[in-house]
């Protein structure tokens, strides 16, 4: 596809400025849109000083705006949907997060039928797949088995809804006579330099005396590097612009995952930290089942609080399911179909993330200095 544009939404986050880094390299790209609804200024700097023959746009814009989405897919050739709100907690008012991951993602799809974008690739997440108990075991899990999430929090519901509206559209006649290309993409757990979450769990450790708490040491997940789900990304544009491989791909999700080793999230925080006098903490924890019900009462409360007080529970039914459960995929099919191999190994991924965590550790103590001073 000579001189093709592609447009990334969400491309200001976690997972969109990586994918952003990687489409520079892409051949015959003329111009790469990031869309967000805010860019910091950071990485403003940071985009303009990327070393390319590429136009590099930045479009602050809403999801829901459909006159910005209206502009953004004028002459594009591939879209890359990663804009979403992430809440595992259900802090986000959920009609605001369904309106940006469900209603964003329809408009979206829209504005490409009009503009007669040929190819949109969606960011879903193994939450669509759930899992829905802690005592359901899945290893090695593979797009065959046709999991799907039971749970009604905001999130994996309006991920779920998201990526059945995106799949559906694949084989859309497009405005110019054309045909409509997609497919989903399903990450693990994705970590690497940047995570918010990471970052979450290493502040309140450097604020516990450098102990990791432990809330999800009956799991076992495979976690995937964010550099290898970017690339994932990449490896699903050029399928789709493939003749050959379009109509093999069209319509299908992916699980994606690499070679990071299977383990508990606590024991991959820890891993990640323990060059820095990280350790995890040893205190018995209540049994899966109590917390299980304990998280029961606490969403009770809140229900019956929520006329006259707004009770936000530290966790819920879902949290602790997600976190305690045995969920593993692999990535074979996106191995057979889209080529994908994981482009940064567990050792290279692993002393990125640690490097970050340091430069959070230095600022820490640096900011204790100014404090003591």
């Amino acid at each position: 596809m000579a001189g093709w544009i592609c447009l990334v939404t969400g491309a200001g986050g976690f997972l969109g400025q990586r994918i952003v880094r990687l489409l520079v390299e892409e051949k015959d790209l003329q111009e790469i849109r990031a869309l967000d609804k805010v860019f910091s200024p950071e990485l403003r700097e940071e985009f303009s000083k990327l070393q390319s023959n590429i136009k590099l746009t930045i479009l602050e814009g809403d999801i829901l705006d459909e006159q910005c989405l209206k502009k953004a897919c004028q002459d594009t050739s591939v879209v890359i949907h990663t804009a979403c709100i992430i809440d595992f907690l259900d802090v986000v008012h959920r009609e605001t997060i369904m309106n940006v991951n469900l209603k964003g993602t329809q408009l979206l799809l829209e504005a490409c039928v009009q503009a007669s974008v040929p190819i949109f690739i969606y960011t879903s997440t193994i939450e669509v797949a759930g899992p829905n108990s802690y005592r359901e075991i899945i290893q090695n899990g593979h797009e065959d088995e046709h999991l799907e999430s039971t749970w009604s929090a905001s999130y994996p519901y309006s991920k779920k809804l998201a990526e059945k509206a995106v799949l559906a559209a694949n084989g859309w006649a497009l405005k110019n006579g054309g045909t409509l290309h997609t497919c989903a993409l399903r990450p693990m757990y994705i970590y690497g330099e940047g995570s918010i979450f990471l970052y979450n769990h290493i502040y309140k450790a450097l604020r516990n005396n450098g102990i990791i708490k432990q809330n999800s040491k009956f799991s076992i997940a495979n976690p995937v590097y964010v550099g290898n789900v970017a690339w994932a990304h990449i490896l699903a544009s050029r399928a789709l612009q493939d003749p050959k491989k379009a109509p093999r791909v069209g319509g299908q999700f992916y699980y994606i995952s690499d070679d990071t080793p299977h383990q508990s999230y606590d024991n991959l925080n820890y891993s990640l930290s323990k060059e820095w006098g990280f350790s995890l903490e040893s205190r018995m924890s209540l049994p899966l089942f109590l917390e299980y019900w304990l998280a029961f009462l606490l969403e009770i409360v809140s229900f019956l609080l929520s006329p006259i007080y707004k009770y936000q529970p530290p966790f819920n039914r879902h949290m602790v399911t997600l976190l305690n459960s045995v969920f593993t995929f692999s990535y074979k099919k996106a191995q057979r179909d889209l080529g994908y191999e994981p482009l940064f190994s567990w050792e290279e991924a692993k002393q990125k993330t640690m490097e970050w965590i340091g430069s959070i550790v230095k600022e820490h103590k640096k900011s204790l200095k100014t404090k003591t001073h």
